[in-house]
């Protein structure tokens, strides 16, 4: 028998159906050895080093020592087992470096006496299985003292700067050489977005109308001076790029656009024409996968990993068994394989015909080392076309396999041809000559937007030729003329597709660490997901302006850059792993004086990292925001009574100004600040500043006692209203405090529910409510909490309900239920497509054609689909039986006597 080791028992579960009998595959469950990840953990003879915290042997050429943890003791023992019966050991795990470094440690851990072979496959088909049994090869070393050389510098790193910020921060921080990076970029981020200055521009638009077809014109200069547009600013701090642009502004603008409303006729002064191409995006690697994903599908990269990990491992296709849909999934490379460039040209050519394929196309790989990444992420066969696998997958996964399928067979198509116009209309006003430009672009050939995922829009323009006049009576008639306002906006802060995005142009990073990392910035309490772009928190920035600070050459970003290039180096046979170590730690090349050194000359003078804010001009002082050891709080000057206040947690770096905190200071100062009397009760009215923003409040909040006595109640809480966080709390006074606190408003009656609906104040904003249907208010659509009406409020309920994440997309309405009168609609939803009348929810079968669904089948589904269960309440526990387990508890407990001569017998 010959055991075949792979990663996980979903690729063993596939794997296995491709070979015969005399296998047998199991799965090692990712890495079963590691450095220790608790003092609990450290080997017994190494406990008495000065390194034994680190686990590495920073003295003798950085030697690790590995353990097995707990979790993965029992699975050893299975392994071993099984080995015990075999005559061949084939390792098959991942084809990247971490996969190397897996079928490493099993050796060590095995410590196989039948021969051992090495497979890598980059797709779990029988064809790339049967190749690489075929081809076995030995375990690469350069690849793994790659891998183990990261492995290590990321401890060294972690576990010598986190302690920095444990000291000087907050306890149980953590510092990593991707994280803090990141961190870094997120961060800076929100500094340039507070540092923008926003700039207020007018533009003047003309509507015109052609042989029925609508288009618009801008003016683009006046006087032979042009017209500031938003090119025209700087993205980064918002200011004006050059004083050779005349901004125009609003006053300005109603009088040019008054001039060249009776400066008609105009006349076409210029046609031109022009012809360009499109070229099509390359095959998917790891990072424009999940950029890709983010942006189009709205997937999360850790989802969008999870399911490309299912794709990859093997779905379950009926009658055919399991087979992976895709190649792997942890790709530098961009290069397709000779297989499936031909198969490429011949779907192409077949389904679209000559003009869309010119022979295969191929693309440059970034990535130096060959061995960590073989081919980009595509289809196994692209005869499987989304269609035909779409009733094997959860909508999921058919929206992530459509997105790689589409983007593999566009790669390999034609340019699109686009033509593109520009027309330009003069005419005389009282400040010169006007110029008004309008421009249109249209797909002259599709190529491979045919089947690419292109938001490419066309932009019509009537046949205009050169010398026509715009006015009364012409061909080209004046619809209306206008002026706009413009604001120029901060830079927008980082996405998760965005993040990974920068980090892959910097160079930092791997594929497989592109979606851990975002995931553990946000763990960390780094970063929060703010309507889904990544802001800073505060402890965040803290981290990052002592990091910055005091070892700005480990968070620059050209750090990791250097280090990956070096782990290349290695991998490739061209670099020593511990000189490449010792000068990381010890000092040396191009990192400098190293680690070690640098974190002991600089801790001594590292004090608390303080947020700037702004100097207060009336007190003259700095004012500051500091860490506290739970919130955040600002604090003007030597702090004390009046000069601190806590920072709400909905209130962002990039939005707390001087007046802000100065304001935050002054109501904190106040306490509880009275507005007045409530006129129905007679009691004393409160603004309150609390930890999640500024509520008012009737009455005094009456002390409760530490400990109840048996039957006594809670003393019943005041009535209190939550405020707006855009309300200015000094123009807080009590009439509207009052008109929060009468909140909520009842509307009337739901007219089909019996049910009152009432408009409120939530932590979120305003909302709608209806028995447990809630709807949030737009206030860019005109909703008021104080004035919505009933009909507007039925019009909110009726809509199906969004999700806080992405947005529901809608496929196409169904119709009116009879009933209720709500809009059914079929969806695409998270596991595939479903149908709603906007409160309940039901799956359509995997066996039935959605596109079909009609109006009566839809119904029965909804009538079929599960309701929600109303959580039961919990029943208290009979004294009896409390006493039991507490009589238990007692009998059980050892003593610390015995507990440790327990321990010290295990260790």
């Amino acid at each position: 028998m010959k055991l075949v080791i792979v990663e996980s028992p979903a690729k063993a579960t596939t794997i296995r159906k491709f070979l015969d009998g005399d296998y047998e595959v199991a799965a090692s469950y990712g890495h079963i050895r590691d450095l220790p990840s608790s003092a609990a953990e450290v080997p017994a003879e190494i406990k008495a080093e000065p390194w034994s915290r680190l686990a590495v042997d920073t003295e003798n050429d950085f030697t690790p020592y590995y353990v097995i943890p707990r979790e993965s003791k029992k699975r050893v023992q299975e392994l071993k087992k099984l080995l015990s019966k075999a005559d061949e050991l084939v390792l098959a795990t991942d084809e990247d470096r971490e996969g190397e470094s897996i079928s490493w440690h099993l050796l060590a851990v095995l410590n196989p006496k039948v021969p051992v072979k090495r497979i890598a496959f980059h797709e779990i088909t029988k064809t790339a299985i049967d190749e690489a049994i075929a081809n076995p090869r030995s375990v690469d070393e350069k690849l793994v003292r790659a891998q183990e050389s990261r492995r290590i510098l990321d401890r060294l790193y972690g576990y010598t700067l986190s302690p920095v910020l444990w000291k000087k921060v907050r306890p149980k921080l953590s510092a990593g050489r991707v994280q803090s990076v990141a961190v870094r970029l997120v961060v800076e981020r929100e500094e340039a977005r507070r540092a923008f200055v926003k700039s207020e521009y007018w533009d003047v638009q003309a509507a015109l109308l052609s042989q029925d077809i609508s288009f618009s014109a801008t003016l683009v200069s006046l006087g032979g001076k042009r017209i500031a547009l938003g090119k025209d600013f700087d993205e980064k701090t918002g200011k004006l790029k050059s004083d050779k642009v005349r901004v125009l502004l609003e006053a300005e603008a109603a009088r040019v656009a008054s001039q060249l409303k009776g400066a008609i006729p105009w006349r076409v002064s210029r046609v031109e024409q022009k012809k360009t191409k499109q070229r099509p995006l390359p095959p998917f690697i790891t990072s424009t996968l999940q950029q890709s994903a983010s942006s189009l599908l709205g997937m999360a990269p850790a989802q969008t990993m999870r399911t490309a990990q299912r794709l990859y491992e093997g779905v379950d296709m009926g009658a055919g068994g399991r087979e992976g849909l895709i190649t792997y999934m942890r790709t530098d490379s961009v290069t397709l394989s000779n297989k499936a460039l031909g198969e490429a040209g011949k779907y192409i050519e077949n389904n679209f015909g000559a003009d869309y394929y010119a022979g295969p196309r191929y693309y440059t790989t970034k990535a130096k080392s060959a061995q960590e990444a073989h081919e980009a992420i595509r289809p196994t066969h692209l005869h499987l076309t989304p269609e035909r696998v779409s009733k094997f997958l959860s909508g999921e996964q058919l929206r992530l396999y459509r997105l790689v399928w589409n983007r593999t067979i566009a790669s390999q198509m034609t340019d699109a041809q686009l033509l593109k116009t520009a027309v330009d209309f003069t005419t005389q006003a009282e400040e010169g000559e006007a110029l008004l430009r309008a421009n249109g672009s249209v797909v002259a050939f599709p190529g491979h937007l045919k089947v690419a995922d292109s938001s490419q829009q066309n932009t019509v323009l009537p046949p205009i030729e050169e010398g026509r006049a715009v006015g009364p009576g012409e061909a080209i008639a004046l619809a209306k003329i206008g002026f706009n306002r413009h604001e120029t906006k901060p830079p927008g802060r980082f996405t998760e597709a965005a993040l990974i995005r920068r980090l892959e142009e910097e160079g930092i990073g791997r594929p497989s660490t592109y979606a851990p990392t975002i995931s553990t910035i946000q763990n960390r309490g780094y970063v929060v997901d703010k309507s889904k772009t990544l802001a800073p928190t505060y402890l965040g920035i803290a981290v990052t302006i002592l990091l910055r600070k005091h070892f700005s050459d480990y968070v620059d970003l050209g750090f990791t850059a250097r280090m990956e290039s070096a782990l290349d180096d290695i991998a490739a046979g061209d670099k020593d792993w511990v000189d490449f170590l010792t000068a990381f730690y010890r000092g040396n090349g191009d990192f400098g004086p190293g680690l070690d050194a640098k974190v002991a000359k600089e801790l001594p003078d590292i004090d608390f990292p303080n947020i700037p804010v702004g100097k207060d001009p009336e007190a003259n002082s700095e004012i500051i925001v500091r860490v506290g050891r739970t919130t955040p709080f600002v604090q003007r000057g030597e702090g004390g009574a009046g000069n601190t206040a806590s920072v709400p947690s909905e209130l962002f770096y990039d939005e707390l100004t001087v007046e802000k905190a100065s304001e935050l200071m002054a109501i904190r100062a106040k306490g509880n600040q009275v507005l007045g009397e409530d006129p129905e009760t007679g009691k004393k009215v409160y603004l309150i500043e609390g930890p999640y923003g500024a509520y008012v409040q009737i009455g005094e909040t009456a002390q409760r006692p530490k400990k109840k006595k048996k039957g006594e109640k809670a003393p019943p809480k005041p009535k209190r209203g939550s405020l707006p966080k855009d309300v200015n709390l000094g123009d807080v006074d009590l009439e509207l405090a009052l008109k929060y606190l009468s909140l909520p408003r009842e509307l009337g009656e739901h007219p089909e529910l019996t049910k009152k609906v009432y408009a409120a104040m939530g932590r979120f904003g305003p909302y709608i409510r209806c028995g447990d249907d809630f709807r949030s208010l737009k206030a860019k659509l005109g909703d008021d909490l104080f004035t919505v009406t009933l009909p507007r409020a039925l019009g909110l309920l009726a809509q199906p309900k969004q999700s806080r994440g992405a947005a529901k997309k809608v496929l196409r309405e169904i119709g009116k239920h009879p009933e209720t009168g709500n809009t059914i609609a079929l969806y695409d939803g998270r596991y595939g497509p479903y149908v709603s009348d906007g409160k309940v929810n039901a799956s359509i079968p995997k066996d039935s054609d959605a596109d079909k669904v009609d109006l009566a089948q839809a119904l029965t589904l909804l009538a079929k689909a599960p309701k929600k269960k109303k959580a039961a309440k919990k029943k208290p526990a009979k004294k009896k039986a409390q006493a039991k387990k507490k009589t238990a508890a007692k009998k059980k407990a050892p003593s610390k006597k015995t507990s440790a001569a327990k321990t010290k017998a295990a260790e």
